[in-house]
């Protein structure tokens, strides 16, 4: 175990949160894991103890609830780091709810940081996301593209966000935002993946749900974009890659000396990807019949982005290991266990 090696992970019985966690284990580091299970429940949490054969440190509770997390950090610190992965990440729920969302996302992180700074806690790891970008107006976009007026209330909690950690790094708070553009796939052993509740919001868990029959068909949001094939482009990134990432900033903070550090690094492949792509990637990589229509375009979906990762490439030595195809094997074999067990 490295020597002060606790790290506090919020929302980490999430898919992303989860996966990390185990690449955090992996690395000698011992996470200490927050989540209030209003978006997964514990499914994860035992794919990780038998991924890594550890046994996890767990405490249920809500990021907005300063007592609970003055207990955490009291009860389980000092922590060496903290990475926020707890937040509502719905683009097309975050049109419906917009107030629940800038209330859950943007009052989590005042009240962590408040948590942080009565606590000792200097370094920061931020799970951001491309929608900070709105529709940029160059691509593969970099991290020196202005904050477009997000697409929807779910991209504008995250560059409210961001503003608020470029803002208190001046007070010592460390900072690495990482933005993320579109994780999919499963941890490779099979044994953990993306667990939606109820109908999935994302594209993958989508596709799988629909391919094994738990759902009519996939519906594939607009084919009239100015895209070569109609459909939206993105960046799809395996989420171990996206773990990975985490490990790779926590390791570049601890070795950065300044007492005020604020940093953004895209994480994406670089290459873009359209939906419908994907879709054919899916049906050829796995043999599986995938029932799907056109339909009409979803507010707050952005035409196309994907990343330019030269800074995360050099600066943390990071390079996606993984492809789109690799991706869809994992998540399908994840989603057949899932109906397998149940």
């Amino acid at each position: 175990m490295k020597i002060g090696s606790k790290i506090l992970v919020t929302g980490g019985a999430g898919y992303i949160g989860a996966h990390t966690v185990v690449e955090l284990i992996n690395a000698g580091y011992e996470p200490v894991i927050v989540d209030n299970l209003s978006a997964s429940d514990k499914t994860l949490l035992a794919g990780i103890q038998q991924i890594t054969g550890k046994t996890l440190s767990f405490h249920q509770g809500d990021c907005r609830d300063k007592n609970f997390l003055n207990f955490v950090f009291k009860a389980q610190g000092p922590f060496k780091c903290v990475m926020h992965f707890a937040a509502f990440k719905s683009v097309g729920e975050s049109v419906q709810k917009p107030l629940l969302y800038h209330q859950n996302n943007v009052g989590s992180l005042l009240t962590l940081l408040e948590v942080m700074e009565e606590n000792g806690v200097k370094d920061f790891i931020f799970s951001s996301s491309c929608t900070v970008y709105g529709q940029p107006d160059v691509i593969p976009v970099d991290e020196r593209a202005p904050f477009k007026r997000a697409e929807s209330p779910y991209g504008a909690t995250k560059q409210l966000c961001e503003r608020i950690l470029e803002d208190v790094h001046h007070t010592g708070i460390r900072t690495i935002s990482l933005r993320y553009f579109n994780p999919i796939g499963a941890h490779p052993s099979g044994l953990m993946g993306e667990l939606p509740i109820g109908v999935p919001n994302n594209l993958v868990p989508f596709i799988t749900q629909a391919a094994i029959g738990l759902r009519k068909k996939l519906t594939v949001f607009g084919n009239n974009y100015n895209t070569p094939d109609g459909s939206c482009i993105r960046d799809f990134i395996h989420v171990v890659d996206l773990a990975n990432v985490h490990v790779k900033a926590l390791e570049y903070l601890s070795t950065d000396t300044r007492k005020n550090v604020y940093d953004a690094f895209n994480v994406g492949t670089g290459k873009g990807a359209s939906v419908l792509e994907l879709v054919n990637t899916f049906i050829r990589a796995t043999g599986a019949k995938l029932p799907f229509v056109i339909g009409p375009r979803r507010p707050g979906d952005v035409e196309k982005v994907y990343a330019d990762p030269t800074r995360v490439n050099t600066i943390l030595k990071w390079q996606a290991r993984y492809s789109m195809e690799d991706a869809l094997k994992h998540a399908w074999a994840w989603e057949q266990k899932l109906r397998k067990s149940n």
